[in-house]
């Protein structure tokens, strides 16, 4: 049963930076519930990458909560715009891709996307096929209303300039491509991060001089990383994968900053506004932000993993990490110098962990041993107190310093 629209307002609004603008989208709910039509949703990826971690799933997770309320969903895979390149910030325009990378990581995306969006309301589109098709002629009309101190209102174009950088004059056309995909799909909500808010809002500038209905743009928060700083990044190591491994992931959501508990409630599920609302005052009542974490990577692991590989993960961080299990798993006392893993091999073969150093080395070249749950590859490894080494399956040694 469709909620009303009030309802629909607040689960979407959840989490949301920017959003503009909401009566226009309090108006386009009202006429899908009276045409019974669901609304089109718009996402554009560029397909710079073949990994999703939880910082690019806020949107995607967004547009779940919109699917939930029966609407459909178009991810848009820029393949032709990504063969000209999007410019961003950085002094230099993003590098183009070949046909092959954006091939190989669209199929990536699209796997990893329908671990998250329901299969039965997503569509998948590439950019190729409209935009491949137009002419010269299509171009410059598109761009005829669009002045040059329009475009050079993007801040890193902005920037490029003053600073005498180059700036392709393909590169121009990027915000038009991007916002005729809008155009081309006819576009109710187009959702986006704060990174995105030119292309988007230019986006319902080119839908209006075409004579079309402008979409509501949606502008989601950037998830900061573990370390609580930065943007999520796999560059800087401070990311949770939607392809992680169950216990992995459950491990690194148990690291979330206490700070940015909420936010990760707002953005990495799909929790009800008013539960996040109960979780918030639970926490400024004084409940113990260790236990209100559980239940965040509970939920977190949950919606990836199922409840199968839940329970796996749980059962091996309760072993591996919570006082209550620390004697369950024997502990290996090393002098302060003894500071790398390598250093250390001998007295786990010592402590009969493994039957020899090279035993362990060959674990190590397969992949068979992890610390803290990440994968270890450089013997070199600095140690801490507490650490937790797992050789295979089974085996496991608290380090005590």
């Amino acid at each position: 049963m469709r909620k009303s629209v009030e309802e629909q307002v607040k689960i979407i609004t959840k989490g949301v930076d920017t959003i503009v603008d909401v009566e226009n989208l309090k108006e386009k709910l009202i006429k899908s519930e009276r045409e019974n039509r669901p609304l089109i949703i718009k996402l554009g990826l560029a397909p710079s990458t073949s990994d999703i971690h939880l910082g690019h799933a806020v949107v995607l997770r967004k547009i779940k909560q919109m699917q939930d309320l029966g609407h459909h969903a178009v991810i848009v895979i820029g393949d032709f715009t990504g063969k000209i390149g999007d410019p961003t910030g950085k002094p230099k325009g993003r590098v183009s891709f070949t046909d092959e990378q954006v091939k190989a990581n669209a199929l990536t995306y699209r796997n990893q996307l329908l671990k998250i969006l329901d299969r039965e309301q997503t569509e998948v589109r590439y950019n190729s096929e409209w935009l491949a098709k137009l002419s010269f002629e299509d171009v410059i009309r598109l761009s005829a209303p669009t002045t040059i101190a329009r475009i050079l209102e993007r801040d890193d174009f902005q920037n490029r300039y003053r600073n005498n950088i180059s700036m392709g004059i393909h590169e121009i056309f990027y915000p038009i491509m991007q916002g005729y995909d809008s155009v081309a799909l006819k576009a109710d909500i187009e959702l986006g991060g704060t990174d995105q808010i030119f292309n988007t809002l230019f986006a319902r500038t080119l839908q209006k001089s075409v004579g079309g209905e402008q979409q509501v743009a949606i502008f989601m928060p950037i998830l900061e990383g573990l370390d609580g700083v930065e943007k999520m990044s796999k560059s800087l190591e401070n990311y949770i994968s939607v392809n992680e491994d169950a216990s992995l992931m459950f491990k690194k959501v148990m690291e979330v900053p206490d700070k940015l508990i909420i936010k990760y409630f707002e953005l990495a599920t799909d929790e009800h506004p008013d539960t996040i609302e109960e979780v918030r005052r639970d926490l400024e009542n004084g409940k113990n932000s260790k236990d209100v974490k559980f239940q965040l990577a509970q939920i977190i692991t949950r919606i990836y993993h199922g409840d199968k590989s839940l329970k796996e993960a749980m059962s091996y961080y309760d072993a591996a990490f919570r006082k209550k299990e620390k004697n369950n798993i024997p502990e290996l006392v090393i002098e302060q110098e003894l500071d790398k893993l390598i250093h250390v091999i001998p007295l786990l073969v010592e402590g009969k962990l493994v039957s020899s150093i090279g035993e362990f080395t060959r674990l190590v070249s397969g992949g068979c041993v992890q610390i803290n749950l990440e994968r270890v590859t450089d013997l070199e490894l600095v140690l801490y107190s507490g650490d937790v080494i797992k050789i295979g399956k089974k085996r496991f040694v608290r380090i005590i310093k």
